[in-house]
C-alpha cells in the first residue's frame, strides 16, 4: 500500500460526500415535478412526448398499476431488443457483416440489459454491430437507468405521503428523468470522453500495419456515447470486450477517477434527496453514513490484500503487489477501488480482471453484490434495497424497546416486515440455488476454466452477479452455452422484478398510513446507533446468509493460495 494509494481514495470519499447535496437537489426537484432551467429547451420534448402517447402526466398511480406500467414497459424492451439482435445481420451499420446473435444468446443480452444487469458472455467488438451496440443496447442503459430511479420516487412517496392510494406516475417519472437528468448529463460526459481520448465514429474497424510488418485490425465505434451513460447509470455493459481496462473505454487515470465518481453519483444524491422527501435531510445523510463506511471498509481489504500480493510468488523471491489482470497505467490502488465501487453499485464495469484477484481481495467484490447491492448500489435500485433493510432494522430496534416500530414517521407493521422479508429472501435463494443446479450438471460444471475451490467461485460469482444485476464475472466462466444464457437469463429478471414488486406494495402500503409525529420513545434513526444498527442487521440478514457457499470458494481458495497448492 503507497501514501499516493491512500490519497487516491481519500479524495475519491471526499468528492462523492460533496457530490450527495447538490445532486440530491437536482433528484428532488424531479421527484416533486418541478421546473429545472432545462424545462425552458427541453420542456417542449416532454410534453410533446405526452401528447404523442396520449399519457396525462398529471394521473396519479395506485403501486398496482405503477408495477404494471413499468413490468409492460420493460417487457416490451426484451423483445425489442431480442429482435434487433436475432436479426443483426440484415440491419445496417453492419460493416464487418456480423452474423446474428444465436436464440439463447439475444435472450440473455435482452434480459440482462433491460435488468440494468449488462451481463456480457459475448464480445462486443467481435459480436455486435455498431446499431446493435447503440439501438439495442445502448436504449436500455437510459431506460434500465430511469426505471430504477423511477421506482425509488414511488418508494419515497410512500415514506413522505399520507392517507392516499397513489404513488405517482411511472411514465411521467421516467420521463422526466430521462430528459432533465441522464441525458444532458450524458451529453456533457461524453464530450469530456471523446476531448480525452475515446473514440466516436460510425467507422467500425481499422486496419493497422504493427512495427513488425503484421497487419492488426482494431475495432472502433461510437464508444463515447455508450460509456458515459454505462457509468452513469450504471450498466456496467462494455462497448469492448476488455470494459473499462481498455484504453478506448478508460484512456487515463484522471478518466478513471472520473467515472469511479460517476457511478456512485446519482447513487448518493438520492440518499439526500430521500432525506429531503421525507421532511428529514438528517434521514438521508445517516443512511448515506452506513453505506460509506461499509464501501470503505471493502476498500480498505481489498486494497489491502491485492497490495500484498501473492504469498505463492513471495516465496520465490517475486516481492510486490498483485498486478495479474490490473493495467500498469491505473496501479492496485485504483483497480481495487474500481472493483469495490463497480459492485457496490450495481454497476459491473471493470478496469481489471477480478478473476485475477487474490481470493480475498476477489472475496470483497463478491460480498458486495451477495448483500443485495444496497451499498449506494444501482441508480435507484440501491437506496430502495437498502430502505427495505432499513425496515429490518427498525423491526427489530422497535422489538428491543417494546414499541410498534416507527420510521420517519410511518408505523411498521406485520405487512411491511413481511414483503421486506420476502424482497431481501429472493436474493440468497435464486443464488444459492442457481450456483447448486449449476454445480451438479454437466452443463453447469462444463463452464468453469479452473477446477477446485476457485472454479466453484466463478460459478458462484456468475449467478450471484445475475441475481444482483451487477454484470461483472470472474472471466474464467465460460458463460455463453445455452445452460448459462437461459439459467441466468431467469436469474437476472428474477433478481430484478421480484424485488420490485414487494418493495411498490410496501410503498402502496406506507402511503394508506397517516402519520405519526416522533415522540420521547421512538428510537432515533439518525444518529450514530441507528447507523451501526442498520450495518449490523445488514451483515446479518445480508451476509451471514452466504458465508457456507463462500467457504468453499474463496476463502478455501485463499487458504489454497497460502499453503502452497493452489490449482
Amino acid at each position: 500500500m503507497t501514501f499516493q494509494g491512500w490519497i487516491l481514495i481519500l479524495v475519491f470519499f471526499a468528492i462523492i460526500i460533496a457530490i450527495a447535496k447538490p445532486m440530491g437537489m437536482w433528484l428532488f426537484a424531479l421527484y416533486e415535478g418541478r421546473r429545472t432551467p432545462l424545462h425552458r429547451v427541453l420542456g417542449p420534448v416532454e410534453r410533446g412526448f405526452y401528447r404523442l402517447s396520449g399519457i396525462d402526466p398529471n394521473e396519479e398511480m395506485s403501486w398496482h398499476r405503477y408495477a404494471v406500467h413499468m413490468l409492460i414497459f420493460n417487457f416490451v424492451l426484451v423483445l425489442f431488443t431480442y429482435a434487433i439482435l436475432r436479426l443483426q445481420a440484415f440491419l445496417p451499420l453492419n460493416t464487418p457483416g456480423m452474423a446474428n446473435i444465436t436464440p439463447d444468446g439475444a435472450a440473455n443480452v435482452a434480459v440482462s440489459f433491460t435488468t440494468n444487469t449488462n451481463w456480457q458472455w459475448y464480445s462486443g467488438e467481435a459480436a455486435m454491430s455498431n446499431l446493435s451496440q447503440m439501438l439495442g443496447l445502448t436504449i436500455h442503459n437510459f431506460t434500465s437507468a430511469a426505471t430504477g430511479i423511477a421506482l425509488a420516487f414511488a418508494f419515497f412517496r410512500g415514506f413522505a405521503r399520507r392517507q392516499v392510494s397513489t404513488l405517482g406516475n411511472f411514465w411521467a417519472d421516467a420521463t422526466r428523468i430521462t430528459l432533465y437528468l441522464l441525458l444532458p448529463i450524458s451529453i456533457v460526459y461524453a464530450l469530456y470522453l471523446l476531448w480525452s481520448g475515446v473514440p466516436q465514429t460510425l467507422t467500425q474497424q481499422v486496419t493497422a500495419t504493427t512495427l513488425e510488418g503484421a497487419k492488426q485490425v482494431i475495432a472502433l465505434g461510437p464508444i463515447a456515447s455508450q460509456e458515459a451513460i454505462k457509468m452513469l447509470g450504471t450498466n456496467g455493459g462494455g462497448f469492448l470486450n476488455a470494459n473499462s481496462a481498455h484504453p478506448f473505454e478508460n484512456p487515463t487515470a484522471v478518466t478513471d477517477l472520473v467515472q469511479i465518481l460517476s457511478i456512485f453519483s446519482i447513487g448518493v444524491g438520492l440518499t439526500w434527496c430521500f432525506g429531503k422527501a421525507v421532511g428529514n435531510v438528517r434521514q438521508g445523510w445517516a443512511i448515506l453514513s452506513a453505506m460509506l463506511i461499509m464501501v470503505l471498509a471493502g476498500v480498505i481489504v481489498c486494497y489491502w490484500q491485492e497490495a500484498a500480493g501473492n504469498p505463492m510468488l513471495h516465496q520465490l523471491g517475486l516481492a510486490g503487489s498483485n498486478m495479474e489482470g490490473k493495467e500498469v497505467r491505473f496501479g492496485t490502488a485504483a483497480s481495487a477501488l474500481f472493483a469495490v465501487v463497480t459492485t457496490a453499485a450495481s454497476c459491473g464495469a471493470v478496469n481489471a480482471m477480478h478473476d485475477s484477484f487474490t481470493a480475498l481481495g476477489g472475496l470483497v467484490p463478491l460480498f458486495n453484490i451477495e448483500l443485495g447491492e444496497i451499498v449506494v448500489g444501482g441508480v435507484g435500485s440501491g437506496i430502495y434495497g437498502f430502505l427495505l433493510f432499513a425496515i429490518l432494522a427498525v423491526f427489530v430496534a422497535g422489538l428491543m424497546v417494546g414499541r410498534t416500530p416507527e420510521y420517519v414517521g410511518k408505523k411498521i407493521e406485520g405487512r411491511e416486515v413481511k414483503l421486506a422479508v420476502l424482497a431481501i429472501a429472493v436474493l440468497p435463494l435464486a443464488i444459492l440455488g442457481g450456483t447448486a443446479i449449476a454445480t451438479v450438471t454437466t452443463a453447469g460444471l462444463a463452464g468453469p476454466l479452473n477446477k477446485g475451490p476457485h472454479g466453484f467461485s466463478e460459478i458462484l460469482y456468475a449467478f450471484t452477479s445475475a441475481v444482483g444485476n451487477n454484470g461483472s464475472a470472474f472471466a474464467g466462466l465460460s458463460a455463453g452455452t445455452p445452460f448459462y444464457n437461459g439459467a441466468l437469463a431467469v436469474c437476472m429478471w428474477v433478481g430484478r422484478f421480484f424485488m420490485i414488486v414487494p418493495m411498490l406494495a410496501i410503498a402502496g402500503s406506507l402511503a394508506a398510513k397517516k402519520h405519526t409525529p416522533e415522540s420521547a420513545g421512538s428510537f432515533p434513526t439518525t444518529g450514530g446507533l441507528w447507523v451501526g444498527l442498520l450495518i449490523g442487521v445488514i451483515l446479518i440478514m445480508g451476509g451471514l446468509t452466504f458465508l457456507p457457499s463462500l467457504a468453499l470458494g474463496p476463502i478455501a481458495d485463499h487458504l489454497a493460495m497460502i499453503g502452497g497448492h493452489l490449482s
